[in-house]
């Protein structure tokens, strides 16, 4: 599969919103809407991120057909990469394919990202680009509706 990464267009977001609405990825992000279904919340969030300067947002393509997307945001020194892929693609190497591109293009460091622990397809994919755990931490997931213990990784310079 040729994997590719380009500016992400508004014609992307309806795509994105079944992504992150689908139920067992839902779950398995944990750390999430409230309300993966409000639309309404979903475009004001995508809204504020478009407008903000320094987060890079790009859309991963898939042999041309949008699967995903993966972004870097937050401030200076405290950067995080984040990703979502279709579920009907995991296992195939698109988000760690997708993360490392991204990579490649933002060269700051450190950068950091999260996971919930038990989440290890998304660990895996970190691992693989380079990021190690650097601590555990407990966070109330959205998702999931209680705390659970969630992975901080860090990618060094």
């Amino acid at each position: 599969m040729d994997v590719s990464l380009r500016p992400v267009h508004p014609s992307d977001l309806p795509v994105f919103f079944r992504h992150m609405s689908d139920p067992e990825s839902h779950r398995m992000a944990a750390f999430t809407a409230e309300d993966p279904t409000d639309r309404v919340h979903f475009d004001a969030h995508w809204k504020r991120v478009s407008a903000t300067p320094g987060v890079v947002t790009r859309t991963v393509l898939t042999d041309g057909d949008v699967v995903g997307h993966v972004a870097v945001y937050g401030e200076p020194a405290e950067r995080e990469v984040t990703y979502v892929i279709d579920r009907f693609f995991w296992g195939r190497g698109i988000a760690t394919a997708a993360l490392r591109i991204l990579l490649e293009e933002v060269a700051e460091r450190p950068l950091f990202a999260r996971a919930a622990a038990d989440n290890t397809g998304s660990v895996r994919v970190l691992e693989k680009c380079g990021f190690e755990v650097v601590r555990g931490e407990r966070g109330y997931a959205n998702a999931r509706g209680e705390e659970i213990d969630e992975l901080v990784l860090r990618l060094a310079g």
